[in-house]
């Protein structure tokens, strides 16, 4: 980015909302969609910080991979409310995985290995 360019975006924040510690309100699904989310957040005056999800903070996964919108606390009420009237808002939480399925697959996996397992020792000895 040159210097205009951050210039321009720098006049676009409200100082009202970069107050306080970062909280999450919304997860792009890769960078170009939260790029556009945070752009339509600074066009309210709302500056956000762009982060990795964790689990995805690979550097080979490059642009890919789900990335978390941070905003401050005292932009969160407003930027819940720019993502409800944009249809873009999510829970709050990134996307976070159901535990028990990914127990009860592995469990399953871990099963099937043990079951071939025991067809090979059974069908060589």
């Amino acid at each position: 980015m040159d210097e205009d360019s951050l210039s321009e975006r720098a006049q676009k924040i409200d100082p009202r909302y970069s107050v306080g510690e970062p909280v999450l309100v919304a997860t792009g699904r890769n960078q170009s969609e939260a790029e556009m989310i945070s752009g339509l957040l600074l066009e309210e005056g709302i500056p956000s910080l762009i982060r990795r999800s964790r689990g995805f903070d690979v550097p080979d996964m490059l642009a890919a991979g789900p990335r978390d919108l941070l905003v401050a606390q005292s932009a969160e009420a407003a930027a819940r409310d720019v993502l409800l009237q944009s249809e873009l808002a999510d829970s709050g939480e990134g996307y976070r995985p159901a535990p028990l399925p990914i127990l009860a697959g592995l469990l399953g996996a871990i099963g099937v290995v043990g079951l071939v397992l025991a067809v090979v020792v059974l069908i060589s000895g």
